[in-house]
Order: structure tokens, then C-alpha cells, then sequence
């Protein structure tokens, strides 16, 4: 088939990924795929595109808000376009409402498809109406978030398909060579973003606690963002600097989770995709993850991963005691989890999933 992804994007975001990842995917299964960026975002998202595989990209405008000379020149290109594709693929609302009306516009009929990668309630105004009566169909990244689909009544049940994963399972995978033997036991690590919802407090609260108990794994903290101040802090104040590093951004993903023993995903909230959990899981890592978002839908506790609430440091510092204490426990949740991602959750699944459903469309 041929498949047109739009992708408005100004940075490097969860949908950024997931879009470049199953335009990799659908071209290795010898689907001709192309990706359109938003103008301007060559050092930010485009390039990154290309760094991950995708190799036929145009641009447009993607302009924001509502901007009516640039919208009608996207509008014409589109038109254009839509005549020579077999469907088109919208990931936010900016592009899904110009890819709408140039179908609208051109008569086209490749359908229209719509990806949604946020828990965010969708309203069934009379807007919204307008554009999911020219939707085909609707991807997305978690069964809770699809349950808010089919509660705006804008679409039917067979309409909207949940479809999470995407991981690169040959980038990411058990066989990396973490370099030298590490002295000091396991290393538990937390790969992502410096944001509140992460649960970066948490995990200090339960590190914390095991201190207490005599229990001080090291601990690698990677990643950048507006909280790494009230992170450095936290750990100082529960007198964890020796055992716990700030990592800074991380250039060699793979790399850095196969230099840790034990990974944690404890976010407050739905985390979208949840990017990070899967190639955790790719990686052959144990994992302990707060049951949120999409974490229920995909892990089974005690057989893919340890799963604990949300938000709860107690419950979180018995688990990474556990996972601390035992390298047997450690080696069978992560080869668990390495082959429930292959088998279901892969890129290349999520991107045979994907064609199914552009040919049901």
C-alpha cells in the first residue's frame, strides 16, 4: 500500500516516535510510506526521522492554530496528494482537520486514519461530528484511551482499535555488551523525562525507605527536564548521593539500559504510549511499574514485570528489594518480558496490526 503519515510535531515528542517507527515497520513489510513533517523541524524532528530509519519525508506548513493562507496551501498540496496515495494517516488535530477537508475538497477516497497518543477526553461537538464522519478509523496507543472514544459516541466500536508497543526489537534487546563486570551488585535505573508525573519523588521515597532497612542499591537516574533541580535536591535531603547518580541525557538509549539490572516505571498518571516500558522490555530488563495507563492492559504481575500502585512508595521499595536481593527473579521476569514484547508488542507487530487495519479501512 501506499500510506501518507502526517506528523505536525515541533519537537521530538512519544507521537514523533511512534509515527517514525511504524513508517520503518510498514516499509520493511513493503508498504511504500511516506512521513510529512511540519516545516522547520529539521534539527528537532525530522532529522531524528531519518536517524530512525524513515527515509522518504515531505513537509508542510502544519502551521499553528488557524492560519488561513498557509491552512490553504496544506489544504491544496493534500488534495493533491490523496490522489496518489492508498491512505492517509493523521496523528494530531491539526493535520487530521486539514487531511479531512482536502478530502472533502479533492473527492479523494483513500481513507482517512487518526492515531491518538493522549489520555484526553474527546468532545462529541458538532465540530468533531463534521470531522470523524470522514474518519475511517481511529488508532490508539491504550485501551483506556480508546474507551474515551467510544464514550464522545463519535465513532463505533469496530471503528477504533487499540494498539500499543512499537519498541525496535533488534535495536533494543538483551544481547548489548554493557561493558566491564560491574562491582557492587545490580544497578536499578529510571530512564525519562524530569516531570512530575513521572514519579521521579517516589522512587526517592522508597530508596529512602530501603536505606533505613540497611538496603542502599545504586541507582542511575537518566534523563533531562524541569524537575532535575527538585530531584538533585530530594536526593540529597534523604542522604542518597552515594548510591544515586543523576545521568543527564542519555545519546545511546540502548546502551544505558543494558548497563542497568533493574528498571523502574512508576508514573502518576497514563503515560500515552509509555515509549520507555517497551524498550524496557525489548531490553530483556526486570521491571517494576506502577499500575497505570497502560501498564494493566499489557503486564501481568509476577510474570512480565512486578507491578505495584501508583504513587505508593511502601509497596515500590519491597519490590526493588526483591528484585535487589534476587538475580534468579531479575533473569525470568526479563526474559518474560523480552518475549511478550516480541510476541505482541513489537514495531513490527504494532506495524502488521496497522496494515490490517488500513486494509479493513
Amino acid at each position: 500500500m501506499r500510506v501518507l503519515h502526517l506528523l505536525s510535531c515541533r519537537g521530538w515528542a512519544s507521537d514523533a516516535y511512534w509515527a517514525a517507527r511504524v513508517c520503518v515497520e510498514l516499509g520493511r513489510q513493503g508498504h511504500e510510506v511516506t512521513l510529512c513533517c511540519r516545516e522547520g523541524t529539521d534539527d528537532r524532528v525530522i532529522d531524528r526521522a531519518r536517524r530512525e530509519g524513515v527515509s522518504r519525508i515531505e513537509t508542510l506548513a502544519f502551521s499553528g492554530g488557524l492560519d488561513p493562507r498557509a491552512d490553504a496551501r496544506d489544504v491544496r498540496r493534500l488534495a493533491a496528494w490523496l490522489s496518489t496515495v492508498d491512505v492517509v494517516h493523521a496523528h494530531r488535530g491539526k493535520e487530521h482537520w486539514l487531511a479531512a477537508v482536502a478530502k472533502v475538497v479533492s473527492g479523494a477516497r483513500a481513507p482517512l486514519v487518526r492515531t491518538r497518543h493522549i489520555v484526553q477526553a474527546v468532545r462529541p461537538h458538532r465540530a468533531n461530528r463534521w470531522l470523524y464522519r470522514r474518519t475511517a478509523r481511529v488508532v490508539t496507543v491504550s485501551e483506556a484511551i480508546r474507551r474515551q472514544y467510544l464514550a464522545s459516541g463519535l465513532l463505533s466500536p469496530e471503528q477504533v482499535t487499540a494498539i500499543p508497543g512499537g519498541a525496535d526489537a533488534g535495536r533494543y534487546h538483551p544481547g548489548i555488551d554493557a561493558g566491564a563486570a560491574r562491582p557492587g551488585g545490580p544497578i536499578v535505573g529510571m530512564i525519562g523525562g524530569l516531570r512530575v508525573m513521572k514519579g521521579h519523588r517516589v522512587l526517592i521515597a522508597a530508596l529512602s525507605a530501603l536505606r533505613r532497612e540497611g538496603v542502599r542499591p545504586r541507582v542511575a537516574i537518566v534523563g533531562r527536564g524541569v524537575m532535575k533541580d527538585v530531584v538533585r535536591r530530594a536526593i540529597s535531603r534523604e542522604g542518597l548521593e552515594e548510591q544515586c547518580v543523576l545521568g543527564g541525557f542519555a545519546t545511546d538509549l540502548p546502551a544505558a539500559m543494558a548497563a542497568i539490572d533493574v528498571a523502574v516505571y512508576v508514573p502518576l498518571e497514563s503515560d500515552g504510549m509509555s515509549r520507555v516500558l517497551f524498550e524496557y522490555l525489548a531490553a530483556g530488563r526486570a521491571v517494576v511499574a506502577s499500575r497505570v495507563g497502560v501498564v494493566p492492559e499489557v503486564l501481568t504481575d509476577d510474570r512480565d514485570a512486578l507491578l505495584v500502585p501508583g504513587g505508593d512508595p511502601a509497596p515500590l521499595a519491597r519490590a526493588l528489594k526483591m528484585l535487589v536481593a534476587d538475580s534468579a527473579l531479575r533473569a525470568r521476569l526479563g526474559a518474560a518480558g523480552r518475549e511478550l514484547l516480541v510476541e505482541r508488542y513489537s514495531g513490527e507487530r504494532v506495524a502488521a496490526r496497522l496494515a490490517e487495519l488500513y486494509r479493513a479501512a
